[in-house]
Formats: C-alpha cells, sequence, structure tokens
C-alpha cells in the first residue's frame, strides 16, 4: 500500500549535513560554499556567557550555543522567543524601529525558528515559522512568512542540474511550439535575443549544443548554496518560498508560494510580488511588477515587465517593458513592449515580435486544425488582433498587421506590413488593406512608436531595440509589397482584357498602371494566392493608393538615410557629398533577433563565431549583441541609401542636384503628409457624432478627452515638422541648390 514517507532523524542532526558527504570536497566542510556566499564584512564572535543567560531568559533555544556567533554590536535583548539549529550567524542589532510603507517594526528576532542562517545588520524577522539555509542582508523586514527555506540543490530557477541529479529534473522552457521542438534552458540574464536564436535553427546540431554548454557553465553544479535576500528587502504575510533567490530593496507581500526562483532586484529596478501569487520555476528581471492572483509556472521575465490581475505565464518568455493581465498565455517567446489586458484573450503557441497588443477575447493559437500539439504563429512587431479574433495555426504576418472582429477559419500567410485584415463572412472571403495604419490610423501608429522608446525603463541596454516603424525590416516587406502589388494588379488587369489583346508580362503591366495613379486599378478586382490555407477569395483593398504611400515612405527612408549622412559628413558642396556616397548600394535582408535587427550576414557570423569557438558564452553572445548595435546606425543608414537607389532608379553617385532638390521636395511633402494625417486621424475622435453622444456638450467632452489643441504629442509632431523644413531649407542653402 502507498503511503507518504516520513524519514526519522535524531534531533541533533537539524541544521547540520545540508551537503551530503559525497558531495563535500576533500579539505572542506558543509558550510565552504556558505562562506564564499556571504560578503557582508561582519566579524562574528562567540557569545558571552552572559549573553547566553539574557537569550535562554528571552525564551529562545539553541541545539548548541558554540555554533550561535553575533558581531560586537549585538543586542542580545533583542532575540525573543525563537528556536535555533545549526551555525547562526547575527550582524548588529539596535534599539531601532524600521518602516516602509505603513508597516513598522521593531529591529531583532522574535517569534521564529531559524535553522542555519546568515544575518546582516538590524534585521527584523518576525513570526516566521520555518526559516532555513538563508543568507539575509541588512534592513531586511521578514514578518509573518510560513516557510522560507533553501535545498542543498537549490537552482533558483535556472535550467541546470546538480551533482547527483538525473536530467529529467532540469527545467526547459517550451516556447513558441507546444511539443517542446523549440525547448530553451532558462537562465538568469537570458535576453529575448537568446531565446530567438535558441528556439530556431533546430537543425544546427552544433549550435544548439553549445548553447546548452553556454548556460550549464554560467553555473556552479556543485550542491550547497544558500539561499540569498538582499539589503533591504521587505517579505510580509507570504506562506511558503522555497529556493528562491531575492535581490535588494524588493518587495514581496501576500505571496501564496514562490518557489525555484531568482528575482532580481537593485538599483537597475525595484521589483515587487503581491498578494495571492504562485510562482515556480522561473527567472524575474529588476524592476518587474507581479501582483493580485498571478500564475507563472516555468517562464522568464525580462526586466521592467509586468504580470497582473490573475494572468497566466506558462512555459514563456515575456520581453521587456511588457505588461500581461487578466488572461493566459502559453508556450510564446514575446518580444519587448508587448501589451495585453483583458481577461479572456488567449496566446498560444506564438513568436510574438514586439511592440504588439492582443485585445479581449482574441483567440491566437488554436490546434483544433491539427492532429497534434505542434502548431505555432509568427506575428511580425506591431501585431495588433482586435477584439475577439481568432487564428489558427500555422499562421505568420508581416510587421504592423491589425485584424478586425471575426473567427478566421484557416491558416494565414499575410506578407503586407500595416494592413488591415478582414474576414468578410458575408461575401465569404478575406480582404487586406495594404498601408492602413498610414491611410487611417497615424496617430496610433506613430504615437505608439514614441510610446516605446519613451516607455524603455532597461538601465542596460545590451541589445538595441528598433521602435521605428519604418527600419530595415519594414522597408524590406514594404518592397515585397510593392512587387506583389505590382503582379496581382498585372493578373486582375490581364483578366480585363478583349479580344486580341493578351497581356503576357503582367508584373510590367501592373507596374505602369500603379506607377501612372491609373484610376482603372479602383475598378479592378485584385486577388491574392496562397494568404489563406481555403479555397475562397482573398481580395486587396486600396491597391492604388497603398501603392502610391509606400513608394513615398521608402523615398522618405531613403532621404533620411542620405540626410543623416551629410550630418555625419559635413560636406562643403553638393559635389563632395555626391562624391562621398557608395558607389554600389545593395538592399540586405535582415532578422529580428528579439526586437534587435540584424543584418542577415552579421547572424551568419554569429552562429559561425560560436560554431568554431571564438564566441565562448552568453556573456561573450551579449557583447556581440552591443558591437552588433553599435554598427547598426551605420547598417541603417546604408541600407536606406540602397532602398532609394532601387526605389527611384537613381545611381546616388550620379545624382544631379535638381533630382537630389526633388527628393528635399518630396521628403517634406510626405513629412507634411504624415503630420497632417497624425492629426487628422485623431481629430476624428472629435467630430464624430457617435463619440460625442456621450457629453452634455464640447466642454464637457473637452473636460474628459482633453482638448486637441493641447495634444502634446501632436504639438511636437508640428514643431518637428517646422525643424525638419528650416534644415532642409538650410541644406539647400548651403549646397546652392534651386528652389
Amino acid at each position: 500500500m502507498l503511503q507518504n514517507t516520513i524519514v526519522k532523524s535524531p534531533l541533533s542532526a537539524l541544521g547540520y549535513d545540508f551537503i551530503k558527504a559525497p558531495y563535500i570536497p576533500k579539505g572542506k566542510d558543509e558550510y565552504y560554499l556558505r562562506d564564499i556566499q556571504i560578503r557582508n564584512g561582519i566579524d562574528y564572535r562567540g557569545l558571552s556567557a552572559h549573553e547566553i543567560e539574557m537569550l535562554v531568559r528571552n525564551g529562545n533555544t539553541s541545539d548548541n550555543w558554540n555554533h550561535f556567533l553575533v558581531s560586537d554590536a549585538f543586542n542580545p535583548e533583542l532575540v525573543k522567543n525563537c528556536k535555533f539549529f545549526g551555525l547562526v550567524r547575527i550582524g548588529k542589532l539596535e534599539p531601532l524601529c524600521l518602516s516602509f510603507s505603513d508597516l513598522k517594526v521593531t529591529v531583532g528576532l522574535y517569534n521564529s525558528t531559524i535553522i542555519s542562517c546568515d544575518f546582516g545588520d538590524n534585521v527584523v524577522i518576525n513570526n516566521v515559522n520555518y526559516l532555513s539555509h538563508y543568507i539575509i542582508g541588512s534592513e531586511v523586514i521578514i514578518t509573518n512568512v510560513n516557510e522560507l527555506v533553501t535545498t542543498n540543490h537549490a537552482k533558483f530557477g535556472n535550467g541546470i542540474i546538480k551533482e547527483g541529479e538525473k536530467e529529467d529534473v532540469r527545467i526547459w522552457l517550451e516556447i513558441c511550439n507546444e511539443n517542446t521542438g523549440r525547448r530553451v534552458m532558462p537562465f538568469n540574464g537570458m535576453l529575448p535575443g537568446d531565446a530567438f536564436l535558441w528556439s530556431r535553427f533546430r537543425n544546427d546540431r552544433v549550435l544548439q549544443e553549445k548553447f546548452k554548454q553556454f548556460t550549464e557553465q554560467q553555473f556552479d553544479n556543485r550542491r550547497g548554496y544558500y539561499g540569498k535576500i538582499g539589503d533591504r528587502t521587505i517579505i510580509k504575510n507570504c506562506k511558503i518560498i522555497k529556493d528562491v533567490w531575492i535581490g535588494s530593496d524588493a518587495y514581496l507581500k501576500g505571496a501564496n508560494k514562490l518557489k525555484n526562483l531568482t528575482v532580481n532586484s537593485g538599483p537597475e529596478g525595484l521589483t515587487q510580488i503581491g498578494e495571492g501569487c504562485e510562482i515556480v520555476n522561473g527567472i524575474i528581471g529588476f524592476g518587474c511588477r507581479i501582483f493580485y492572483g498571478v500564475k507563472a509556472v516555468r517562464f522568464i521575465m525580462a526586466s521592467h515587465s509586468q504580470l497582473k490581475y490573475g494572468a497566466r505565464l506558462i512555459n514563456s518568455y515575456l520581453g521587456n517593458n511588457a505588461t500581461i493581465s487578466c488572461c493566459e498565455v502559453l508556450n510564446s517567446l514575446i518580444f519587448p513592449a508587448h501589451e495585453q489586458h483583458h481577461n479572456n484573450s488567449f496566446l498560444c503557441a506564438a513568436l510574438v515580435m514586439g511592440q504588439s497588443n492582443i485585445a479581449a477575447g482574441a483567440t491566437i493559437g488554436s490546434n483544433h486544425n491539427s492532429r497534434g500539439a505542434d502548431g505555432e504563429i509568427i506575428m511580425g512587431r506591431g501585431f495588433w488582433p482586435g477584439l475577439c479574433v481568432s487564428l489558427k495555426h500555422n499562421s505568420k504576418f508581416a510587421s504592423f498587421t491589425i485584424l478586425t472582429k471575426g473567427d478566421y477559419p484557416a491558416e494565414l500567410n499575410v506578407p503586407f506590413p500595416f494592413s488591415l485584415i478582414s474576414n468578410n463572412e458575408n461575401k465569404n472571403q478575406l480582404t487586406i488593406m495594404p498601408g492602413y495604419w498610414f491611410l487611417y490610423n497615424m496617430y496610433a501608429l506613430a504615437r505608439n512608436a514614441w510610446k516605446y522608446v519613451d516607455r524603455d525603463k532597461r538601465t542596460d541596454k545590451i541589445q538595441l531595440l528598433e521602435y521605428d516603424y519604418l527600419a530595415p525590416d519594414t522597408i524590406n516587406e514594404l518592397f515585397t509589397s510593392l512587387k506583389l502589388m505590382e503582379t496581382l494588379t498585372g493578373i486582375a488587369y490581364a483578366k480585363t482584357a478583349t479580344g486580341n489583346k493578351k497581356i503576357i508580362d503582367k508584373s510590367t503591366i501592373g507596374k505602369q498602371l500603379l506607377k501612372t495613379g491609373n484610376k482603372i486599378v479602383n475598378d479592378l478586382e485584385i486577388l491574392a494566392e496562397n494568404i489563406e490555407n481555403s479555397k475562397r477569395k482573398t481580395v486587396l483593398l486600396k491597391v492604388l493608393p497603398a501603392y502610391k504611400v509606400f513608394e513615398e515612405l521608402v523615398i522618405y527612408y531613403g532621404v533620411i538615410g542620405i540626410l543623416d549622412f551629410i550630418k555625419q559628413g559635413a560636406f562643403a558642396s553638393f559635389e563632395d557629398m555626391t562624391a562621398a556616397l557608395p558607389l554600389k548600394t545593395k538592399r540586405t535582408e535582415w532578422v529580428n533577433i528579439g526586437g534587435q535587427l540584424i543584418h542577415t550576414e552579421d547572424l551568419s557570423q554569429l552562429k559561425e563565431k560560436i560554431h568554431t569557438g571564438k564566441i565562448k558564452s552568453w556573456n561573450h553572445v551579449h557583447d556581440h549583441y552591443r558591437q552588433l548595435g553599435e554598427k547598426y546606425p551605420m547598417q541603417k543608414q546604408k541600407h536606406a541609401l540602397a532602398a532609394l537607389s532601387e526605389i527611384t532608379g537613381i545611381s546616388l553617385r550620379k545624382m544631379d542636384e535638381h533630382q537630389f532638390s526633388n527628393l528635399l521636395n518630396s521628403v517634406i511633402a510626405t513629412k507634411e503628409w504624415m503630420t497632417k494625417c497624425i492629426y487628422d486621424s485623431r481629430a476624428k475622435d472629435y467630430v464624430n457624432p457617435f463619440r460625442k453622444m456621450v457629453y452634455e456638450n464640447g466642454q464637457e467632452m473637452n473636460t474628459v478627452m482633453g482638448k486637441l489643441e493641447d495634444n502634446g504629442f501632436i504639438k511636437q509632431q508640428v514643431a518637428d515638422l517646422q525643424v525638419f523644413k528650416k534644415e532642409i531649407s538650410a541644406l539647400k542653402r548651403k549646397f546652392k541648390l534651386k528652389a
């Protein structure tokens, strides 16, 4: 008959043999790792007979008072009703009251069971039922805790195994896919780029093995490390805390269960964990906030991210400056600046490339169209599904895709960036409006780009995150879309041809129609293939204005690249500038590595250096991220020049003054149009009668919403436009260009 195994041992063993004999090196004792860990600089001494007498009189007991060490400033009057076992070391205790928020407590150790722990100066330990094998900093407050324990095989959330452990106890994060095929070993300091690289390239066995080695060599597999609680950390009214490493200045209150965690906290960001949380097997970054009934299991939270209001985060990586509340996220890798706020949204088996927002009722990742749990979804940055959107695995979306409310019945592969996707059930067709953001919602697009930069709270920006909606990745997607629209327009036009009029080169005729702005395009039914895994139509809308906008944006991006080039070169004349431009330009491919855009050639070199051992650790990988970040502005500039040459057909070195002046004029026009669109898209909210009807009058609407003319972001955009125009005018005068 099965039963619980209860092991009996002598009372004298309590607090000792933390490390079993087979795992203690020759010439060492069970405290050898503990002594390495303690770094508070306190000189501990044995108790005097008078101090022992006072401790006993205050209701304290110890299995051996010779194993009770203190600093010279120890005050035995501040230790009452405690049971001590094993080696205990206590720093300075002074008759003080420590206050934090509304909590006020007296310094000292009271009403607690303490086993083999070290304490810094002026700590508060009150009503801790079981405190075992922790190194606790100075001015730490721990009150009303049921269990605070470290085991000798504690891994603090890292995906390693200790001496004598079997492989099956290792913690893995099963990200991007539910079938474990993209799993990674979590480790403290893991960046979103690390998780991305490890989860991809699964057929590269050498690379995969190197990543595993990097992780294992980063940690000591010896048994016997104590848990640590940093200076000025407050822990109150918590139930179970087991194998948790906690940094300084953290605040833990009312948590139900915290197990096998690293909780980073300190000057880089103070971390808080609140009421009702149950958090197991994870890494929590600096400056994180976790509150109100959160459940998190097998996870990483990068710095300054948040979990709130009953959120469930399981087998997932949450990037920096992201927020998830009231919903469930499983098996996902989420890049920085992600928002998901609603109780009934669901995200599963997804790669979300940042700057994303998941709305209420969104169900991202149903496996019901597969025979196994092996599907996944890839979402380019800026992904935004609307209310009650349901998507199927496998699906893939270009950057800045927004989906209208709907149950999308089949897998999708959408290559058009900045598009609006709709499930038109009345006509039984999928519709895609390329360029929707620029045509109808420029305010949100521009403000979000500004917001992400403004809210990036990272202090150590190892990865250079790209938040601009016009960047190498999206520009390349615009080029892909332009080609597709040309071909699809040509095909649609060819279907209208009559008699002997047979069109062979459909792409060329489509390009001609779009370049010339021929209104006939508006009358064509332009269909796309291989977008949806179904037999129904996929219809493109607003192709003519989208094509024009995409061209203008590429030109704008390219001219901005030239302007940056001019600022760096300080050229005396137009001829000097053109002579310095690259002779040959080539638009290159890029990859989003955790929010950092990396040239595909640089990615190949990174993998090769890992293969050959030139990069030997995760720290070296992170150094490489920094180096690539330093190169990025120049690489982006070269990409912009190549994009400009390709879209205009102009060899930049052979560009004349007239062509350059026209480009400057066009970029001013585009900047003016963008600024106007930012204003107009916001102004719609002030004139729409269905927006206005909930207010008594215009004054109340302005009180609630704020006056449109007082909108700080719009005012800044208008000011930026004026500065931009002045810079262009000054450049024209300097280069003696005609208006």
